[in-house]
């Protein structure tokens, strides 16, 4: 994978997306619905993954959203029952899916 760009309310910027562990539920909806992006640990939250399908367990860590994913990452920050996926623009880290869009 690699940063794309998106055509949504980013306006074509390039997108990440981080997850607030300590929101985090381990629900799972977000890896049922982004696979490539999200994985659940042992400690039963969930995660990022790099581009290299490494997981990002550092607190705040962002992984880029590929185009293809957008949709898939948009709806699991909507669907997430704790509030704790956050999609922002690379260049002003303005959220724009997530508890924190406007």
């Amino acid at each position: 994978m690699t940063v794309q760009e998106e055509a949504g309310p980013g306006g074509g910027e390039a997108l990440e997306v981080w997850i607030d562990q300590d929101l985090c539920t381990g629900d799972g909806i977000c890896v049922q619905y982004a696979p490539e992006v999200f994985e659940l640990d042992i400690d039963g939250l969930a995660y990022v993954k790099s581009a290299d399908d490494e997981l990002l367990q550092q607190p705040g860590a962002t992984t880029p959203v590929p185009l293809p994913l957008l949709r898939d990452v948009a709806d699991s920050a909507k669907e997430c029952p704790g509030d704790c996926i956050h999609v922002r623009r690379v260049s002003d880290r303005v959220e724009v899916y997530g508890p924190g869009a406007s």
